[in-house]
């Protein structure tokens, strides 16, 4: 989806009553592509788990200000939202995005409370290449110490390339043919038990990523008896199980609910392993 075109749904999508954007344009580090913004409900009590957003783009593009209606709608659930801007190319290939995710996970870590944020209870959340990134983070053992990866409490894929090797398409030869090991750049093969639960979605006419990533990823998953829910929503394209997210699209699937479900069973409980 053309960036100009979702920059204008996001300013004519209606945006969730319940929540605000609260922290606007913080550096996590150095250079304008790593910033973020913070979403809050409007009503706390105490200190509330959080959701990091992580936007797509084909690792090529991508503004944490055109997915507002994305952080007013997960916000709005009862969760701070977190969305961070990542590094893309030409600037870097891999696996500096999936790094700049783990840098904006440090500043969940060290700054999240200030904001009403419970930093030991984390979720990401991704579409697209988003989804790829949100999948590395929880699965690779390179990115998070044993901290984040302890706090990390599940994974929200929609639309995800999880299995694409070999680099047969311009985009993948560009992003990630220097890695010195190709395998180990697809998430299919980094499960393990022990694996945060994931929540994984599809729509049955994407065309651009298609379905079988989300097939092979769920499968990888059961066979580590890993927590999956696996869903694939009838007539969605690509782009449809990130808009489904906002107002005026959100009859076309159940999702957002999915998704709030997943995470009042994962993420809100305070101790680990306790879901409902």
């Amino acid at each position: 989806m053309a960036f100009s075109s979702l920059a204008l749904f996001d300013r004519l999508s209606p945006k969730d009553a319940g929540s605000a954007l609260v922290g606007r344009d913080i550096a996590f580090g150095e250079g304008p592509r790593r910033r973020l913004d913070v979403y809050a409900p409007d009503r706390m009590t105490g200190e509330v788990p959080v959701v990091l957003f992580i936007y797509g783009g084909s690792w090529r593009d991508g503004d944490r200000r055109h997915y507002r209606f994305a952080g007013r709608a997960l916000a709005a659930q009862g969760r701070i939202c977190v969305i961070a801007d990542y590094r893309v190319l030409p600037e870097i290939s891999y696996p500096g995005f999936i790094e700049d995710g783990a840098a904006a996970i440090d500043w969940i870590n060290a700054n999240v409370g200030n904001f009403g944020g419970d930093a030991r209870r984390l979720a990401l959340v991704g579409h697209s290449a988003g989804a790829y990134n949100a999948a590395m983070l929880a699965l690779s053992p390179l990115f998070l110490d044993a901290s984040a990866r302890g706090a990390l409490r599940g994974v929200v894929g929609l639309s995800g390339p999880y299995d694409f090797y070999p680099f047969d398409v311009e985009t993948t030869r560009q992003t990630f043919s220097a890695a010195p090991e190709p395998l180990a750049t697809q998430p299919v093969n980094l499960v393990r038990p022990g694996a945060p639960p994931m929540f994984l979605a599809t729509g049955t006419r994407d065309r651009l990523v298609y379905p079988r990533n989300t097939i092979a990823l769920a499968k990888a998953l059961r066979a580590a008896d890993v927590p999956v829910q696996e869903r694939h929503y009838a007539g969605l394209g690509h782009p449809d199980t990130l808009l489904a997210l906002g107002k005026i699209l959100r009859f076309r699937a159940p999702l957002l609910a999915e998704i709030d479900a997943f995470l009042g069973r994962y993420l809100d409980p305070r101790e680990p392993g306790s879901a409902q």
